[in-house]
């Protein structure tokens, strides 16, 4: 079921330009877009385990500057995008227990959710919409975005082909699990706060 798409994702991955197309879905995932970045991070690593840390820098990078645009999104635009954005991901009858959790614990939260797969972007606009400390929230996510990709691609640079070789053996398996935790991403961030 998943084979096609892991084939056309492998080829993208060996394309010249395939570190630009990471960068755009690492920017958008972090303020607006529901796909995580490792879906091409991950390919990409296996294609070119040499250039593995590279590649999580870009993710690094635009996942940084992209919170920024989310941050932005809250800061400015919380009563018109950014409401689009929470009604969109069903967050907006828990965005009041959402800021005030947030004025507490802000910083861990950022720390905290930028290694889950709970949408990042919920926390980016969170930000901005409570006017927490840019600098802060710029160091956290460097720090929480970078932890999370650098040790995708450091585990997937030591141990690339037998971990080639059991997604390819359960690919099926393993695209349904991403799924799951991608939709329960989802769900954790409309019911658990």
């Amino acid at each position: 079921m998943f084979r096609p798409l892991y084939d056309w994702t492998m080829r993208q991955a060996a394309r010249p330009r395939a570190d630009r197309a990471l960068a755009v879905v690492s920017f958008l995932e972090s303020s607006v877009f529901p796909i995580p970045p490792d879906v091409m991070l991950v390919p990409m690593c296996l294609a070119d385990r040499s250039r593995a840390y590279y590649y999580a820098a870009v993710c690094t990078a635009a996942s940084v500057i992209g919170g920024l645009f989310g941050y932005a999104i809250g800061y400015f635009l919380l009563e018109t995008l950014g409401r689009w954005v929470i009604d969109l991901y069903g967050y907006a009858e828990k965005w009041q227990a959402f800021e005030e959790a947030y004025a507490e614990w802000g910083v861990w939260i950022i720390l905290i959710k930028g290694l889950t797969p709970i949408p990042y972007k919920i926390v980016t606009i969170a930000s901005g919409a409570a006017h927490f400390s840019l600098v802060v929230f710029i160091l956290a996510s460097v720090t929480t975005r970078g932890v999370r990709f650098f040790l995708v691609a450091g585990l997937l640079r030591a141990y690339g082909e037998p971990i080639r070789d059991f997604i390819e053996k359960r690919l099926n398996v393993l695209g349904i699990v991403f799924l799951v935790a991608l939709i329960g991403g989802f769900i954790a961030v409309r019911y658990l706060f």
